[in-house]
């Protein structure tokens, strides 16, 4: 695991998903974010509709859940929240999926910043969650 409890790095995440391990990946990024680049096989579920769409999460309550967004900020200040929900094995994929680009997939396209500046992507990660 990464340096926290609550998360997990993208080459754990690899290894359990080449391993056949039981496991669901959770994209909590907004749909602008994902309609640009995403991880194949992962369910959306943005971190601003979470509180309405928990029950599409009950199949996972009792199994390994492992959470991300573009940098593992949104995702990791979720887990707590998760984790009082009952979610036990609910985790954030560390670096986020930049950092699965960079480590483990580089056909997976990173944010394009084409001014100077925050773009809209990387401005939504500040959001308080």
């Amino acid at each position: 695991m990464a340096d926290d409890d609550r998360e997990i790095s993208a080459a754990q995440v690899k290894a359990m998903l080449d391993n056949g391990e039981p496991l669901q990946l959770v994209d909590c990024r907004e749909p602008l974010e994902t309609d640009f680049v995403g991880i194949e096989g992962t369910l959306l579920v943005p971190v601003s509709e979470l509180v309405n769409r928990l029950k599409e999460l009950e199949p996972y309550r009792e199994g390994q859940v492992v959470f991300f967004c573009h940098h593992g900020i949104r995702s990791l200040r979720i887990i707590p929240w998760l984790r009082q929900q009952g979610f036990s094995g609910a985790l954030s994929m560390a670096g986020g999926i930049d950092n699965w680009s960079e480590e483990i997939d580089p056909t997976v396209q990173r944010y394009r910043f084409d001014f100077e500046g925050l773009s809209p992507l990387e401005a939504s990660e500040d959001d308080p969650v």
